[in-house]
């Protein structure tokens, strides 16, 4: 079968930048699928995707003209069905037969196979392979109907009748196999071999293409087009880099800015410029999410990562003289970062703590009430959490950080960029001359954000951060508002997340358990709410909470449930967490030790022999119906077996003992090693279900105590492979 290379291409007006990556991909994806599935792609073939702004496309090597012939085999119906007792078609045969153009004269050539104790009739054929024309043109409709278009548009077509359905108007269709154009047709186009360049710096206009394979050349040479993202997107981070180095500064490291500036381009000229130096002294987080988000520039940063008041702007031209795109871009930046400034200026003129009550005018939830009466639950829990961790200065401090951490929602600064809520709070409270830990907690309360996001960077924030964090799982969960499916609208996972990272991080000595239960009687605390109203001369209404029980319980293996995902992404193995999980340790700070113990007991030569005698213990235990005694009594150890397993339990013991107080989880669980003989031959010579009852329940009392040693650290049984 001979083959030639396959180039499709879609023109289009500038395409969404934040989905033009994906779109690219999956343009690509898509058609060379559909091809794959019609035997046009040959299994040695190479795929190249492309995507500039105004274009979609895709190079697949090794594609035929005309898949091959197959050989099909179709089930018709049972021979009793088909043929009579002389062995003619029967009229449902024929009827068959004449839907599939044959007739009786085919009978003899029908294959019979039996199926069960049924003998049915087939037909062996040959189907026609798929021409390129027929198979391109389903993949670019299945193509078109399957791609991630975040929002699709309706546009007419330029008979003024029709209307098609796509991302952006398209206006060009290029279909090459080889130096051949494939008669397809999609959206209201035909395809042909001529394709647009840059609306400016296009050297032809239009571009007619020679054939597939110099699809990407033409574009370079001929239109100013570098087609493909990934080569762009490599070509902007280099001249970024080399642009920056010249200065001796650091272009901000940011993949999704690369990609969104990646996607507004097709022929990448990274430029200088730089703004007032007296802006510097507006954070710098502002002024680098301004110049991100508003001008999409990249800001330079000096060796210790502070802000240089100079940027790199990637332009869409290549001019022989850049002053006049540099000079705008600097105009526009220069008003931005104004208005930055004045946000600041006018922002430090109030004071956070006045602004506290005004969260009373913020719907936090209608059936939770403002943002301000949220705030009171917090702050309380905070407290809380700061009295358990570190007395009564850290408690203060959680409680002044928790009153203040949500006001710099109402500045100016963060009703502009939201991103910035926490980060603009510690800015005013170091301003209004707050102790760093206050100040720093109220930047931190919102950490993680994400996943791998550091912690909060001190205890006040811990408090705060996870007041924050269990008051809304708590209340969510309160009110049936649980995530179901892929729908979190509160961030719930995420809420549960940093609550775990936090706990088992930063080593809290805290009961889960105990500490939601002490949240619920915070919540459900009628006095709160009017001690707020009081202190804040607030309009809020005072309104008594209930927290049920069934709310707390789902809550709690949300949590755990979030937690075994985690460790699972960690790299532990789903055995090792459940292994530990199935203790419900409450204390989640221990987690990672046992879990780590847990590993090297898998190490041992005996675990697996370990693991499935505890696992038999288990089971024994389970479905006895004796009264098992706490002691054994020593006189009734009869075998030598019982004997010789009883007393290296009360050798091992203290060892394990110490270790396991100490908190040396894999020294605890490694000195089970030694027990694997004796157990081994405890269960070859001892019947534990032994006739007489004295014996039965002195041997259960015996396993009982195994059973627990062989499970402080872990459920060790859940290791067991059978």
């Amino acid at each position: 079968m001979t083959t030639r290379n396959l180039l499709v291409e879609l023109l289009v007006e500038e395409l969404p930048p934040k989905s033009l990556k994906q779109l690219g991909y999956s343009f690509a994806e898509l058609i060379t699928a559909s091809l794959k599935a019609q035997d046009l792609v040959a299994k040695e073939s190479h795929v190249t995707a492309y995507a500039s702004p105004r274009r979609l496309a895709v190079h697949i090597t090794h594609v035929a003209a005309q898949a091959a012939d197959k050989a099909v085999s179709q089930k018709l119906m049972p021979v009793a069905v088909g043929l009579d007792n002389q062995g003619q078609a029967t009229p449902p045969l024929l009827k068959k037969l004449a839907s599939l153009e044959l007739d009786a004269s085919i009978v003899p050539q029908l294959k019979r196979v039996l199926e069960g104790k049924t003998e049915t009739l087939f037909l062996d054929s040959t189907a026609k392979g798929t021409q390129l024309m027929d198979g391109l043109q389903k993949a670019l409709q299945e193509t078109i109907a399957k791609l991630p278009i975040p929002k699709v548009m309706t546009y007419q077509l330029a008979d003024g009748w029709q209307s098609v359905n796509f991302v952006r108007p398209a206006h060009a269709l290029m279909a090459l196999h080889g130096a051949e154009v494939v008669p397809v047709n999609i959206l209201g186009l035909q395809a042909g071999r001529e394709t647009h360049g840059h609306r400016f710096e296009a050297k032809v206009n239009p571009i007619v293409l020679k054939d597939a394979d110099s699809y990407a050349h033409q574009l370079a040479v001929e239109g100013a087009v570098i087609a493909s993202f990934a080569e762009r997107r490599a070509i902007i981070a280099n001249q970024l880099a080399a642009a920056a180095a010249k200065e001796n500064l650091t272009p901000i490291d940011d993949d999704a800015l690369l990609d969104e500036v990646t996607a507004l381009v097709e022929h990448p000229n990274v430029l200088v410029g730089k703004f007032a130096a007296e802006f510097l002294q507006v954070p710098q987080e502002c002024l680098i999410l301004t110049m991100k988000a508003n001008q999409k520039y990249f800001p330079l940063l000096d060796t210790q990562g502070k802000l240089a008041n100079k940027f790199l702007l990637v332009a869409n031209i290549q001019p022989t003289d850049p002053g006049l795109i540099i000079g705008g871009n600097e105009r526009v930046v220069r008003s931005r970062l104004a208005d930055a400034k004045f946000f600041f200026d006018q922002d430090r003129k109030k004071k956070l703590a006045s602004r506290v009550p005004e969260l009373d005018k913020v719907v936090y939830h209608n059936r939770l009430g403002t943002q301000g009466q949220r705030m009171q639950y917090v702050r309380a829990i905070a407290s809380m959490i700061g009295q358990q961790l570190g007395g009564e200065k850290l408690a203060a401090q959680a409680y002044e950080a928790a009153t203040l951490a949500k006001a710099d929602l109402l500045t100016d600064m963060v009703g502009e960029f939201p991103e910035l809520q926490g980060i603009m709070g510690r800015y005013y409270a170091q301003h209004e001359d707050m102790e760093d830990d206050v100040a720093f907690a109220i930047e931190d309360h919102y950490k993680p954000r994400f996943a791998g996001d550091e912690l909060p960077r001190n205890p006040v924030g811990v408090c705060v951060a996870l007041a924050d964090k269990l008051e809304t799982l708590v209340n969510m969960f309160g009110i049936g508002q649980i995530p179901t499916g892929d729908k979190d609208p509160f961030a719930l996972r995420r809420h549960a997340l940093g609550a775990i990272r936090i706990l088992t991080e930063k080593s809290l000595p805290i009961e889960l358990d105990t500490f939601v239960q002490r949240i619920v009687e915070i919540i459900e605390d009628k006095d709160i709410p009017k001690e707020w109203a009081n202190s804040q001369q607030s309009t809020a209404v005072a309104q008594q909470r209930v927290v049920l029980k069934e709310s707390v319980e789902q809550l709690l293996a949300f949590i755990y449930e979030r937690l075994a995902g985690s460790l699972r992404e960690q790299g532990y193995t789903a055995q090792e967490v459940d292994a530990v999980l199935s203790l419900n340790l409450q204390n989640l700070s221990d987690i990672p030790k046992r879990l780590a113990a847990v590993r090297a007991f898998t190490a041992l030569p005996e675990a697996v022999s370990l693991a499935a005698a505890n696992k038999r213990v288990g089971n024994i235990l389970k479905k006895t119906a004796d009264v098992i005694s706490a002691q054994v009594d020593v006189s009734l150890l009869q075998e030598s077996a019982e004997q010789t397993l009883h007393q290296a339990l009360v050798d091992m013991l203290p060892i394990t003992d110490k270790a396991f107080a100490a908190g040396d989880y894999t020294a605890s669980l490694q000195t089970l090693a030694a027990l694997k003989s004796p157990i081994d031959t405890f269960f070859n010579h001892v019947m534990v279900n032994a006739e007489d009852e004295s014996l039965r329940k002195n041997r259960l009392a015996l396993l009982a105590q195994l059973h627990q040693v062989m499970n402080r650290v872990a459920d060790i049984s859940k290791l067991a492979t059978t």
